[in-house]
C-alpha cells in the first residue's frame, strides 16, 4: 500500500506539473493521503499531507514562476483545502478508531465471555473471554447465529425473554450453552439492548458468566442437605418412637397386672371388692400416667410454650422467601407477593411462624410440579382483618397446582397423610399445631380454577 501510494502521488505530480490539463489534478493527492490513512500512525499521516501540499505548490511554481494566473492560484488553494480537510478527516477516523480498538481490547481483559449480536441473532462481535469459554475463534464466530453456534437452552420461552429485553432493554438469568468441544457449560447472562436514534433495537450485548462449578456445587449442596434432611426426620421419627415405647410400656402393663388382679380378686368364691377397687383405682392411676406420657412427647414436639413476641408479618415472610429462592426456581414456580401495608404486629414465636409458611409453601411449590407452566404460581398475601370477637393478620398461600379431592380435603391436616408418594404427611399437621398453639386458625380450600388456598389467621396485637 504505501508503494501504491508513493507511484500515485509521483504520477499526479507529473501529470499536474508538464500536462497541458486546464484543472485543479492536485486534487487526486486526497487519494494518496486516504491510501495511507490505513497504514500510517497520526504523524506520518501528517507528513504525507505535507508532502502532498508540498507537490501541489512545487508543481503550481514550475508552471507558474514566470506568468500569474488567477485561475491556476485557486486551483492550488483548493487542492490545498482538499488535501487539508481529507487529512483532518482521516485524523478524526484514526482517532475515533483507535478509541473503539482501545475499549474492544478492554473487554478482551475480562475473564467473562462477551459477544454482540444483531436483532437477527447474528454475532457481529466475539471476545477473547468468549474464545476462551466456548472454543471457536473470532474468526469462527462472526457470522454465525448465536443460538444455533452455542444451541442455547433457555430457561423460559425465548419470545418471553425477547419481549422482556425490548421492553425494558435488560434481560438476566442462567442459560446452558454448549462449547465447541462438547461440554455443556451454565452460565450467568446479562443482555442489554442498544437502539438506534429513533429508539429502534439495533444489537444485544450479552456477558455470560462461567457458573457451572458453582451450580454443580449447589446441586451437590441441596441434594446433600435433602439427605441430612431426610435423616433427620428419619432420626427424629425413631427416638420419637422408641421414647413412646419405652416410657409408655410401663404404664400399660401396670393397667394390664391390675386388670388380672382386679378379676382374680372378683372371681373367688367370695368376691373381694376391696381389693378389686383397689386394682381398679391402679389401673386409672396408670392409664392417666400413660395419657401424660403421650401429653408431654406431644408438648416436646409442638413447644407448647414458645417464646411470643411482638412478630412483623411481612418480616418474617421476607425472611422465608430466600429459602424458598432454590425450590422455587428449580420447579420454574413464579412468585406473586402481594404484603399488605400497615399491619399489626402479632404475638408469637417467629421462627415457629416461619416454620409455618415454610411449609405451606414448599409444599404449594412441589405440587405444581407437574403442571403446566403457566399455572406454576405461587401467591403469598397478607392483609389484616377485622372480625367481630377479634383483630386478625391474615397469611394467605395460593398455589396453581392439581388441588385435592374434595372428599380428601378434611384429612389434609391429619398427621402422616399425604397426597405425594414420597411425603411424610407430618407438614400440614405440625402447622395447624404451632397456628393453634398461638391461638390462630388455619383453614384449606379447594379453588374453583385448580388448585389450593391455605388460608391462616393469627390474633393481631392490636385492633385493625
Amino acid at each position: 500500500m504505501p508503494a501504491i501510494a508513493a507511484l500515485l502521488a509521483a504520477a499526479i505530480f507529473a501529470i499536474d506539473t508538464f500536462s497541458a490539463l486546464d484543472m485543479a489534478i492536485a486534487v487526486l493527492y486526497v487519494v494518496v493521503v486516504l491510501l495511507s490513512a490505513t497504514n500510517s500512525e497520526r504523524r506520518g499521516l501528517l507528513v504525507i499531507a505535507g508532502l502532498c501540499i508540498g507537490l501541489t505548490l512545487l508543481s503550481y511554481f514550475v508552471m507558474h514562476s514566470d506568468d500569474y494566473d488567477l485561475a491556476a492560484t485557486m486551483r492550488c488553494l483548493v487542492s490545498i483545502a482538499a488535501i487539508t480537510v481529507t487529512t483532518l478527516l482521516c485524523l478524526d477516523n484514526q482517532a475515533a478508531t483507535q478509541s473503539l480498538r482501545s475499549q474492544a481490547a478492554l473487554l478482551d481483559l475480562t475473564h467473562d465471555a462477551i459477544f454482540v449480536r444483531d436483532t437477527g441473532d447474528v454475532i457481529t462481535y466475539w471476545s477473547l473471554g468468549a474464545e476462551r469459554l466456548y472454543g471457536w475463534s473470532r474468526a469462527e464466530a462472526l457470522g454465525q447465529a448465536a443460538t444455533t453456534l452455542l444451541k442455547t437452552v433457555f430457561p423460559v420461552p425465548l419470545a418471553d425473554i425477547r419481549a422482556e429485553l425490548y421492553e425494558t432493554g435488560r434481560w438476566e438469568g442462567e442459560l446452558v450453552h454448549t462449547r465447541k468441544s462438547g461440554p455443556a457449560v451454565t452460565v450467568m447472562s446479562r443482555w442489554s439492548l442498544q437502539r438506534d436514534e429513533r429508539g429502534r433495537p439495533l444489537a444485544a450485548m450479552e456477558t455470560n458468566s462461567d457458573i457451572t462449578s458453582r451450580k454443580q456445587t449447589e446441586d451437590a449442596l441441596h441434594q446433600t442437605r435433602a439427605e441430612l434432611s431426610h435423616v433427620a426426620r428419619v432420626t427424629t421419627m425413631g427416638e420419637l418412637t422408641a421414647s413412646i415405647a419405652h416410657e409408655v410400656n410401663q404404664p400399660l402393663a401396670a393397667v394390664v397386672t391390675n386388670g388380672e388382679a382386679c378379676l382374680r380378686w372378683l372371681k373367688r368364691a367370695e368376691p373381694d371388692v376391696g381389693e378389686a377397687l383397689a386394682s381398679v383405682e391402679r389401673m386409672i392411676a396408670n392409664g392417666r400416667r400413660a395419657s401424660e406420657v403421650v401429653a408431654r412427647l406431644r408438648a416436646l414436639a409442638r413447644r407448647d410454650q414458645p417464646d411470643h413476641a411482638p412478630v412483623d408479618v411481612n418480616e418474617m415472610i421476607d425472611d422465608v422467601l430466600p429459602l424458598l429462592e432454590r425450590e422455587r426456581l428449580t420447579h420454574a414456580v413464579t412468585l406473586d407477593l402481594v404484603l399488605g401495608e400497615g399491619l399489626p404486629d402479632v404475638l408469637a414465636d417467629r421462627v415457629q411462624l416461619q416454620q409455618v409458611v415454610l411449609n405451606l409453601a414448599l409444599n404449594a411449590i412441589q405440587a405444581m410440579s407437574g403442571v403446566d407452566d403457566t399455572r406454576r404460581r405461587l401467591a403469598l398475601r397478607t392483609r389484616a382483618e377485622a372480625l367481630p370477637e377479634r383483630s386478625c393478620v391474615v397469611i394467605e398461600v395460593r398455589d396453581g397446582g392439581p388441588g385435592v379431592a374434595a372428599e380428601n380435603l378434611p384429612k389434609l391436616f391429619d398427621a402422616f397423610y399425604s397426597t405425594r408418594k414420597d411425603g411424610m404427611g407430618m407438614g400440614l399437621s405440625i402447622s395447624r399445631s404451632i397456628v393453634e398453639a398461638h391461638g390462630g386458625r388455619i383453614v384449606a380450600d379447594c379453588l374453583d380454577e385448580g388448585g389450593m388456598l391455605f388460608t391462616v389467621s393469627l390474633p393481631a396485637s392490636r385492633p385493625v
